[in-house]
């Protein structure tokens, strides 16, 4: 699959059977997020990108267009595609105007995509994504994207949303590695393909990446969508040199981080907007 291919399918992604009935229950955001990646994408209804989205849709995927007519373009597009996008949503948290869905699709091999969408006055007005590659094999033995789907604990969203932004602004910002105690127990669930479970894992993958002068690190926290359990964070940083967006979901228990997925994706140089990829 070539680099355009790789960047756009982001945005191309179909309700799954994985996706949680309870995540969805009278979410009209939520709704209308997953039904632009099913029936306006995949489906190709125009109609229905016609009717949902903005007409001056803001675009921060680097290869596609801003504009709804942007994103009927890639209709189009998709429909030229020999293999057909084939993915099962998983996830889907709200807050506020922010959707987030956590999918696995195959395309040339199989796929984590995060996409992230802004909602006003019931139509979708800006989107961001991230796709990363999955492995056959990972560290930890869990995919990308298995694991609880359930949300819980709505009643403590602002607590873990605190707690999570602290953990990635001390530990991941700031590189205060000395604190990864107050924020992560014996209890961690790995679903990054190349760290292991717990904090051994977590140590082992960090003394491989100085052992090898691999830089990494986070620079800016841009948006985070938490609800319930769940807490995700979109962020930028570096990593081996390079410019990269860090696409982060956690889960939060018993006011500790117990699980970890992630999307990872270098940020390129050239975009078909203005817009940047954040």
């Amino acid at each position: 699959m070539n680099t355009v291919t790789k960047q756009i399918v982001g945005i191309s992604a179909a309700l799954g059977i994985g996706l949680s009935a309870q995540a969805m229950a009278g979410d009209s955001s939520k709704k209308l997020a997953v039904d632009l990646l099913q029936r306006g994408l995949v489906q190709g209804d125009v109609a229905f990108i016609k009717e949902n989205v903005v007409e001056a849709y803001i675009q921060h995927n680097p290869v596609a267009p801003d504009g709804a007519e942007g994103l009927i373009g890639f209709v189009a597009y998709l429909k030229t595609l020999e293999t057909p996008v084939d993915v099962n949503t998983v996830r889907v948290l709200r807050e506020d105007d922010l959707v987030l869905v956590h999918s696995e699709y195959t395309l040339d091999g199989p796929k984590a995509v995060f996409d992230l969408f802004r909602v006003a006055d019931g139509k979708l007005v800006e989107h961001w994504d991230a796709i990363q590659d999955i492995p056959s094999d990972t560290s930890s033995g869990r995919s990308m994207t298995d694991g609880p789907t359930s949300i819980s604990d709505i009643d403590r969203t602002a607590e873990n949303k605190l707690l999570v932004v602290n953990f990635v602004t001390d530990v991941l910002v700031n590189g205060e590695g000395e604190k990864l105690t107050t924020y992560i127990g014996e209890t961690y669930h790995q679903h990054n393909p190349n760290v292991a479970d717990g904090l051994e894992g977590l140590g082992k993958f960090m003394g491989y990446l100085a052992e090898n002068n691999i830089s990494f690190g986070y620079t800016k926290i841009h948006n985070v969508v938490a609800e319930g359990n769940f807490v995700f964070t979109q962020s930028e940083g570096e990593f081996g040199g390079k410019p990269t967006a860090f696409y982060d979901l956690f889960r939060v228990e018993g006011g500790m981080i117990v699980e970890h997925w992630d999307v990872v994706q270098e940020i390129p140089t050239e975009f078909a907007h203005n817009n940047g990829m954040f």
